[in-house]
């Protein structure tokens, strides 16, 4: 969980008067005699409101990750769904109404012990007032903290150690069938575009060494100022994340995407992520009907290696995949990157 609860001013502001009336309660069942009691009621209840509301703003603020001091994937990832200056502008009126908050308890708390006793209630009044005002003043963040929380839930958690590949290509490809078959991942899956809506993560160890693989929801053969939130969280994991990057071709069509267009997102993504290496897989291979479609693939990519072929809802040509990752984190350590 990115973000701890935060409650409406409704709420906030129920909540600190609720206490303060508790804490007025404590002061007049006190031992205190004389007129100064009813001073010390409300002093007590100022103080109490201020403090309750206080504390909630300032634990809100010190069990929020600090953007600026997160991973890239993660700063690009909270700039994709919510917008991250945004974010900050909402956090820092936090930080403003604990600090104002502070000043009026001290001014009310001050005011209300100089003041003659039938007069400590007025002033107590107009300083709920107050506290009120600033709360409500700042409804508007809380309502964006209460939407980013929402949509930052499912934030993903990822290795920023342990060697990663991105699936990536069309929606409806295969890619989440193929996640499955190489991790014990359980992505949904169904034969309709955009079935992943957020990015899905499977794990591997093979050999005592750990893999991170990536599922990225669909992209389109468009450009990236033109792509969708669901695209561009796609896109965050890529340029954050991709050690490698499988990207997945459809040679039988079946997905609805004209091979032409998956040849130009192929090359668009390789254009974008220079200097990471991306690997053709040819899926769907038990629905293609003419094999002509996995050579005009490999015209247009320019590859000139064996293709490699898999039917994932299969099972089939699944284990070249983890050995491809195998040999590339081998030749990572040994040598570093190197494009195919």
């Amino acid at each position: 969980m990115f973000l701890p609860t935060i409650p409406t001013p409704d709420e906030m502001i129920d909540k600190a008067f609720r206490r303060a009336k508790k804490a007025a309660m404590k002061v007049r069942s006190s031992k205190i005699r004389g007129q100064d009691k009813s001073k010390r009621i409300e002093e007590a209840r100022v103080q109490t409101a201020c403090q309750v509301i206080r504390e909630t703003y300032e634990n809100i603020l010190k069990n929020t990750p600090r953007v600026d001091e997160m991973p890239e994937f993660y700063q690009d990832y909270i700039d994709v769904v919510v917008g991250v200056d945004q974010l900050k502008k909402s956090l820092g009126a936090l930080k403003w109404a604990s600090d104002l908050l502070e000043k009026l308890q001290g001014q009310y708390t001050s005011r209300i012990r100089r003041s003659p006793p039938e007069k400590a209630s007025k002033i107590r009044g107009e300083a709920f007032g107050r506290i009120a005002s600033v709360i409500n003043r700042i409804g508007d963040e809380l309502e964006f903290l209460n939407f980013a929380k929402l949509q930052l839930r499912n934030m993903p958690t990822v290795d920023t150690e342990a060697t990663t590949a991105v699936i990536a290509g069309f929606p409806n490809v295969g890619k989440s069938t193929i996640l499955r078959r190489i991790t014990s991942a359980e992505p949904e899956v169904a034969n309709y575009p955009f079935t992943t809506k957020g990015i899905q993560i499977g794990h591997l160890e093979r050999h005592w060494k750990k893999y991170q693989i990536i599922d990225t929801p669909g992209l389109l053969d468009r450009p990236v100022m033109d792509m969708n939130e669901i695209e561009l969280q796609a896109m965050v994991a890529l340029e954050n994340l991709a050690d490698l990057i499988f990207f997945i071709f459809d040679p039988s069509m079946t997905a609805g995407y004209a091979l032409k267009n998956q040849v130009n997102l192929y090359h668009e993504v390789k254009n974008l992520f220079k200097g990471i290496p991306v690997f053709p897989v040819f899926n769907k291979t038990d629905l293609l009907e003419d094999e002509e479609n996995v050579k005009y693939i490999q015209k247009h990519i320019n590859m000139r290696e064996e293709p490699l072929l898999v039917a994932a809802s299969e099972g089939s040509g699944v284990s070249k995949i983890i050995e491809i990752l195998e040999e590339f984190d081998d030749s990572k350590k040994d040598h570093g990157r190197t494009d195919v």
